[in-house]
């Protein structure tokens, strides 16, 4: 798909991993990316497999694929930088968590926006079935409160196959969250049509850290990075990048 390039850019010792979210594609946190590089810190946006072609592909991957992607930018970041920082939207913050369980004090700190550890929709309950006789559903691309900006590069049809492999990633996820010792900077929108707010509340409930931030957010939906509040997101997230890495 034309635009759903990853994004790649050489700075300081200080990088920075930026994680897309599920059916979406680099295009959705590209500013994000952007921001913090022209901050001058490293940063890596992979496109994660079976993303930013066709949703039919993407029913052949699994959350341990998209995970594989993701790990392999975090260990070129930690390669040639001091200290990295990951953030992710909506399922890119449940990688990014992932990321932290996995290695631990090497990950300076944690950015999550909107991110998707549950979804309150009583047909998940029929999935494992579900998967074998229907292979999608209408997608959930475009929560987009802003009027005349850029919409989501995604697709418009849901994976069943993906998404049940995305329900396995959330319980590994929430059953490993006491896990995250690192300071968080939660950026969660007021109204969201896509993930609930108890999938935040999940999160803060459970983690292990001391130093945690939540900001809520009043004037966008779930695709923050692209909405009315997109300049407070790039703000907070570079200014919590340079305090945890400071020194």
């Amino acid at each position: 798909m034309a635009g759903a390039e990853p994004f790649s850019h050489d700075g300081s010792d200080i990088g920075v991993l930026v994680c897309h979210g599920f059916t979406g594609t680099p295009q959705g946190v590209r500013p994000v990316a952007e921001h913090l590089a022209d901050a001058g810190y490293t940063v890596r946006l992979p496109r994660l497999p079976g993303h930013g072609t066709t949703w039919r592909e993407m029913n052949r991957t699994t959350w341990q694929d998209w995970y594989a992607s993701v790990n392999a930018s975090f260990l070129e970041l930690r390669e040639r930088c001091a200290k990295v920082v990951v953030t992710g939207l909506s399922m890119g913050g449940c990688l990014a968590t992932r990321l932290a369980q996995q290695h631990g004090p090497r990950v300076s700190g944690l950015v999550l926006m909107n991110p998707a550890f549950k979804v309150e929709d009583f047909r998940l309950r029929a999935l494992p079935v579900l998967q074998h006789l229907l292979t999608s559903l209408p997608g959930i691309a475009g929560d987009i409160k802003k009027t005349g900006g850029p919409t989501e590069l995604a697709y418009d049809r849901i994976p069943l196959r993906a998404l049940h492999s995305q329900t396995q990633m959330w319980s590994t996820v929430v059953r490993d969250l006491p896990e995250v010792t690192q300071p968080v900077l939660l950026l969660r929108s007021a109204v969201d049509h896509v993930v609930p707010a108890s999938s935040s509340a999940l999160f803060l409930s459970r983690i292990s850290s001391t130093d945690v931030t939540e900001i809520v957010l009043a004037d966008s939906y779930h695709v923050m990075t692209l909405d009315n509040d997109a300049p407070r997101v790039l703000a907070e997230t570079s200014a919590f990048v340079e305090r945890v890495t400071r020194g």
